[in-house]
């Protein structure tokens, strides 16, 4: 039986010069568009958090980075507005991104990404 190989699976969604701003453009405006809608929410703004700390390192980030691209992109393997099925992709590249890397997302990256959405929640509602 073949063992799933994480490394060259993820080494397809490097990081390029490029995605660092446009995830720090387009992450918020995606968030608010869907964080009720997906139950990762919580996990992708801890992600968000942790490639802006300056003690993650740097390949961390461009694992984070670029899960957090593939999550913003309006169209990708499973388009996002398929009802049901649209986030299962998005969900499946960054749950494989944080089993890699989740020793670097600290308590302080997850307590500012429930204060995030806890904010979201109240401009939103």
């Amino acid at each position: 039986m073949a063992t799933f190989d994480t490394n060259a699976f993820f080494g397809r969604f490097r990081a390029r010069k490029g995605d660092a701003a446009r995830v720090r453009e387009e992450f918020w405006p995606k968030m608010k568009a869907v964080a009720a809608k997906i139950p990762f929410a919580e996990d992708a703004v801890a992600a968000y958090y942790c490639t802006l700390d300056r003690d993650t390192p740097l390949r961390v980030r461009g694992t984070l980075l670029a899960a957090l691209a593939y999550f913003i992109m309006p169209i990708d393997f499973l388009p996002d507005f398929m009802p049901l099925l649209g986030f299962t992709d998005d969900a499946a590249v960054l749950m494989g991104a944080f089993r890699m890397i989740s020793a670097h997302i600290k308590p302080e990256h997850r307590e500012a990404a429930k204060a995030a959405l806890h904010d979201l929640d109240t401009t939103t509602a």
